[in-house]
Parts: C-alpha cells; structure tokens; sequence
C-alpha cells in the first residue's frame, strides 16, 4: 500500500518513522510545512512550536517530499501529489484541512489529540486542561468534510493529572497516538480496520488559539488560574499579564495556603517570593516567569514590581 504521509511536528516526524518499519506499507511521498506557514484563521501566519523538520529523513530514504507554505489547494501541489499514487493518505502534525479531491483521491487518516467527538477543533488538550478537564485521549480517524468528524479507527484515553502541564500531558498522548498509528495502518492496510461513527450529539466544537489568548484573567479563581497557566505553559508562548507597560509571562503557580491579599490581580511581594491574589480570594505563588519573552528569575521580576502593584 502507498502511503502519502502529511506532516511537519516532532510527533509527526515519530509517525513517518513508525511507517517505514511496517510491512506492506511504502511511502511514496511526503508533503511537509516550515515552521511559521500562513494559514485561513490567520492571514499573518503562525508559528509551529511543535515543528520538526522531516526533509533529512525523506533523504535518507529516497522519498520525494514537498514544502509548502501557503495551503493545500495549489492545482500544482494536487498533480505532484497525484503522481505518488497514494493509496492513503497519513495525516500526523499538521494544521492545513485536507481538500475534499484530495480526499477523493485516497482515504486520509489522522490524529486529534482528544476523545471525540468531544474536543473537535483547535488545541483541544490546552482546552481540556483550561477547563479543568480529568480525562483527555487521543483519536485515529478518517477525515471526511467536517471538523474532526469522520469515522473512528482507534481511540485510547489517559487521565490528566494535577501536576501536568501541557508538555507533560502532550508527551503522553504523543506515545498513545504513535501506538495507534502502529496498530490501525496495518489494519487499514489489510483491510480489516473496523470503524465507528461519532455520536455528533456529544460534539463540542473549539476555537483555534493564538498567543494574544493567553492573557491572565485574574478574577477566576485559584485553581483556575493555575489550570489556565499550567495548560500553556512552555513550549506554547504562555500565560502573561501586563505590568508597568511589560509582558510577564507566568510559566507556573502553585495554589497557596496564605491568606487573602486583599484584591485580585494584586501582586504582593514577600522577600524574593511573588504572590497574586484571585477572584475567589485564594492566592496563587508564581513560581517561573519571563519579562518582554526573555527567562528570568522571580527575583527579576520582583524588582520589576516592587513596590505592590496591579496586574493587568
């Protein structure tokens, strides 16, 4: 069988790999993205911060590969990619929507990083964490028109625990989503995947994010905070208020015991420890921080603030 593999991520880059081990499976392309590429919800571009570059493998193996930067719906791109004669299309890492003639030309199969139907759409686990979620997954699926809504091939799930943050929640659904690419191609290959329809009266749909979403609503409470912060935390841009006219991104928190500051948003400091108060009138620690995206220690950011003042 031909695969066509689509992707441009680190965990993508672990699918390719897993592919050319698999017998009866030939990748006769790979169609790949640089790191920062344009896209329809954001004219300006976006940055990949999960990005690895697969030309060196494509080499190593013979594999013809493309770049591209702009989309998939290039006339060109359609008739190079037509001329791999794909059996299948593997779709690992990647943020472009698969043009239906595309699809029409071979099946495509991917990953989304939730248990769907639930969590359909952009940065489902940063959500999942966001919201406070105790449950995320990861789902195989065939790709039909909508929003992560075809067919289900596999699906696995894993608790999200207290301490995670998203790097360490997304390394696990990493693995489990490598195992399912290892168990189901070989069945689609053979023919002998069994696939399941979503329930779409449990779908929920969110919206992609972007860096300016990563703002501090300090109103929330405690918990939500450090669920907020912890769910965008490195190697995503980051939690970050504003004080005195600078960007301080909050990279960690640990909810506190100590009593109430008084207001939410103000930054309280006690010796080289930087304490923030919450809407529910519990207070957090932050732990890790940067100021104007460059690493520093709390004690920097500490004399950035002195004395007490608000968060914006």
């Amino acid at each position: 069988m031909n695969v066509v593999f689509i992707g441009s991520s680190k965990f993508g880059q672990r699918c390719l790999l897993s592919l050319l081990g698999m017998a009866d499976v030939r990748v006769s392309g790979v169609v790949t993205a640089p790191k920062k590429f344009t896209i329809s919800y954001n004219k300006d571009g976006v940055e990949n911060v999960l990005h690895a570059d697969v030309s060196d493998i494509c080499r190593a193996h013979y594999i013809p590969f493309i770049e591209i930067s702009d989309g998939m719906k290039g006339d060109d791109l359609f008739e190079k990619v037509s001329e791999w004669k794909p059996d299948m299309f593997l779709v690992c890492g990647w943020y472009h929507m698969v043009p239906k003639r595309w699809r029409d030309m071979a099946p495509a199969y991917g990953l989304h990083a939730s248990l769907l139907p639930d969590y359909s759409g952009g940065a489902p686990l940063v959500w999942a964490i966001i919201n406070g979620e105790k449950q995320a997954g990861i789902t195989m699926f065939r790709f039909d028109d909508g929003v992560d809504s075809g067919p289900i091939v596999g699906q696995v799930k894993t608790p999200i625990y207290h301490e995670d943050t998203i790097a360490t929640l997304y390394t696990r659904i990493e693995d489990l989503g490598l195992a399912l690419v290892v168990e189901h191609v070989p069945t689609l290959a053979n023919g002998t995947a069994k696939m399941i329809v979503q329930n779409e009266s449990l779908r929920r749909l969110f919206p992609q994010r972007s860096p300016e979403d990563g703002k501090i609503d300090w109103s929330r409470s405690a918990r939500e905070v450090y669920d907020f912060v912890r769910a965008q935390t490195k190697p995503y841009p980051g939690a970050f208020s504003v004080i005195k006219d600078r960007k301080l991104t909050v990279w960690a928190v640990v909810e506190s015991d100590l009593s109430d500051v008084g207001t939410q948003g103000i930054a309280v400091i006690s010796g080289h420890q930087l304490f923030v108060g919450c809407g529910d009138g519990k207070i957090v620690e932050v732990k890790s921080v940067a100021i104007d995206d460059v690493d520093c220690s709390v004690a920097d950011a500490v004399d950035l603030i002195k004395p007490e003042c608000f968060l914006a």
